[in-house]
């Protein structure tokens, strides 16, 4: 009946138009008790859609113009945001160092939460920005303690997974104007004996003692005779002490070295802004950008503290702003139920991860009405992200998407995206799934982990932003590789004040990576989009030639086929002395064995990956996405290996920001690749 009356009403304001004034008074109008109740209704849903509709986020600039040429050079841009060409220094002026923004977050936030950690099935236990502060100060004291200098030359090597102490452990360096040198496990021995005697390191800060054995087994072997000290965060054994006195190796627990006594405990010392901070030892990775951060705001720390992408999401973003971090509990088989847990609202991402998160939910939907529905949904959620809404309170994230997000945590309001480039299919599905604010940055460790970043407010993909306001990007020729700046693509080079000062004691890589001006090459593609936005085309650190002299990007196939569906990591390999490429497939576990049997081939996982009709299928397939995304004939592999295990940091395939480890992935499947090549060639 109300329904009825409702529609009655709205026949009546449509035809109200075309009625003379003097036809319509108040007096003539007569309406039924169930008119008045459906007029109610109707006006209250109208006052309900003014206050709640959903509103477009507005975007700092015009996205048509996202960055702007620098003395006319259209392969030279800087971020519309700025007024003119001087770039961005400091964001606050009261923070000009990583010291400086811990301390503004300890003014906004003081006894609130800073450090988040649990033990298996528990909740997060927090410790607050005073006590985080508290802790640092006698830490950095206990190592002035222990001989240490109050100095930018003092470097201590931090060597643990992420932990509320490696950031205690760093702030204390900090506090007192020492420098940090992050280490970790697959920077292998020969690497970790070069880096401990580069920096002439003294003190090692490890979280426990297997890996505090390693340290200890190159002081024994006499190959690094500066090691005096270890700091160990858990307990350790009273044998390996005695085998530590015995090459002259003092072994401490944490709370061991921290001063106690207030009376000894030393003025702080920090930085001054041009003071050395940090070494990383690190390939490349992808930028962070500034989004306002609240200080009600939680991230999931999880990607490696020892890069700079990582440490930038937490200084910049989280503890400058008084925020929340919490540590995932070291086992990235555990990061999902992390999460659920700790509901991030800031979710820190890599592409692969994103890319399995992607896989999974079209996984899980099996039947056709469902897969019908859910790309149903997708389509009307990302035509409202076309109009610049984002949210996730619509009817199809309650039908559709609730429990994508629960699984997330039901939190999120921002994700970052960085150490690779990310299909724009599974970035603007993802945007429409997750219901939150999903933005692309890219840099290395060599410019501060960002250069460029996507706007708010600007939802297309394919893309990876505008320059932040504290760079100036430019592309220059690569005739190698047929790339010429005057046609808008080029090697990116950065300049600014973010870009690091060059590698330690190594003036000849510093001369390589820094030219004369001042500007960083970072060995990746770029091209300039109509709308001042850069995208990555290509890799100029890993190309190739094949024998009839064709260059080839190994990392741009690689991204066009992880899009296959059976498809969970490829390398790609080829040389001078061949004329085609040949892959080192690892199928996605998860549907390898359900995509065969769609072929009519059954087997387990291991047994697929030996089977030559499977082989033949999934390298169809390959070279199926491979033509339909572009690939040239000499750019597509001719032949494949399937290998059942995933490339992975333990095993030392990839690197700790998930990266393919090229080198060791060649000695590892040298057999294979040598097999390959002799069979084609036949």
């Amino acid at each position: 009946r109300l329904v009825h009356e409702l529609i009655c009403l709205f026949d009546f304001w449509s035809l109200l138009p075309t009625l003379p004034v003097s036809s319509f008074s108040l007096s003539s109008l007569s309406l039924s008790p169930s008119s008045l109740l459906g007029l109610g209704a109707l006006a209250s849903l109208t006052a309900y859609w003014l206050v709640y509709r959903p509103r477009p986020m507005r975007p700092p600039c015009d996205l048509q113009a996202q960055s702007v040429a620098v003395d006319g050079d259209p392969s030279c841009r800087r971020s519309a945001l700025l007024k003119d060409d001087s770039l961005l220094e400091f964001y606050y002026d009261d923070t000009r160092t990583f010291y400086d923004m811990f301390q503004r977050g300890l003014r906004i936030a003081g006894d609130c939460p800073c450090l988040g950690y649990r033990k298996p099935g528990q909740p997060y236990q927090w410790i607050s920005y005073t006590e985080v502060a508290e802790k640092a100060r006698l830490l950095g004291s206990g190592l002035l303690a222990k001989g240490c200098q109050p100095n930018p030359q003092q470097f201590v090597g931090i060597f643990a997974p992420n932990r509320p102490e490696w950031v205690i452990s760093e702030l204390g360096c900090y506090t007192y104007s020492m420098a940090v040198v992050p280490l970790y496990d697959t920077l292998g021995p020969e690497a970790m004996v070069h880096i401990l005697n580069m920096a002439e390191i003294s003190l090692v800060i490890c979280d426990r003692e297997e890996k505090a054995a390693s340290m200890l087994e190159n002081k024994e072997k006499g190959v690094t005779p500066t090691l005096s000290c270890l700091v160990l965060f858990n307990d350790f054994s009273d044998a390996f002490v005695e085998r530590a006195k015995d090459c002259e190796v003092e072994v401490l627990k944490l709370e061991q070295l921290m001063v106690s006594r207030v009376e000894i405990l030393n003025p702080c010392n920090p930085p001054q802004p041009q003071d050395l901070a940090v070494v990383c030892f690190t390939s490349g990775t992808t930028g962070t950008g500034s989004f306002v951060i609240r200080q009600e705001d939680v991230s999931i720390s999880y990607l490696p503290l020892a890069h700079m992408f990582e440490r930038m999401i937490q200084v910049v973003s989280m503890f400058c702003h008084g925020a929340r971090v919490g540590f995932y509990q070291g086992d990235i088989s555990l990061l999902m139920d992390d999460i659920k847990t700790l509901k991030p609202t800031f979710f820190p991402v890599v592409p692969r991860l994103l890319n399995r998160i992607y896989d999974k939910i079209l996984g899980s939907v099996t039947s056709p009405l469902r897969r019908a529905l859910l790309h149903y949904a997708v389509r009307r959620k990302q035509a409202e992200l076309s109009s610049g809404v984002v949210r996730n309170n619509s009817l199809w994230d309650k039908l559709v998407f609730n429990r994508i997000q629960a699984n997330l945590g039901g939190n999120l309001r921002f994700v970052l995206t960085a150490s690779a480039p990310i299909s724009p299919t599974v970035l603007s599905f993802l945007r429409a799934t997750l219901g939150c604010l999903i933005f692309e940055g890219y840099g290395q460790t060599e410019c501060t982990a960002g250069c460029t970043f996507s706007m708010p407010g600007d939802w297309s993909a394919g893309h990876v932003g505008a320059p932040l306001p504290c760079a100036m990007v430019k592309l220059v020729d690569i005739p190698d590789m047929n790339y010429y700046a005057k046609n808008g693509d080029g090697e990116i080079c950065v300049q600014g004040p973010s870009v690091f000062r060059g590698y330690l004691k190594d003036a000849e890589r510093t001369s390589e990576a820094l030219d004369s001006d001042g500007w960083l090459h970072t060995g990746d593609v770029g091209q300039w989009l109509p709308n001042g936005t850069l995208r990555i085309i290509d890799r100029k650190k890993h190309i190739f030639k094949l024998s009839q002299g064709e260059y080839i990007a190994p990392e741009k196939i690689e991204n066009v086929y992880m899009r296959c569906v059976p498809v969970l990591q490829v390398f790609v390999h080829g040389d001078s002395l061949q004329s085609f490429l040949i892959g080192i497939v690892v199928p996605d576990p998860e549907v390898f064995v359900d995509w065969a049997k769609d072929r009519g081939i059954v087997g387990s996982h291991e047994e697929l990956c030996q089977n030559p009709d499977v082989k033949k299928a999934v390298l169809e397939d390959m070279r199926a996405v491979g033509k339909e995304a572009g690939l040239k004939s000499f750019e597509q592999v001719k032949d494949l290996h399937l290998h059942p295990e995933t490339f992975s940091v333990a095993n030392g395939l990839l690197t700790p920001t998930m990266k393919s480890r090229r080198a060791d992935i060649r000695r590892v499947f040298q057999e294979q690749i040598s097999s390959m090549y002799s069979k084609t060639a036949i």
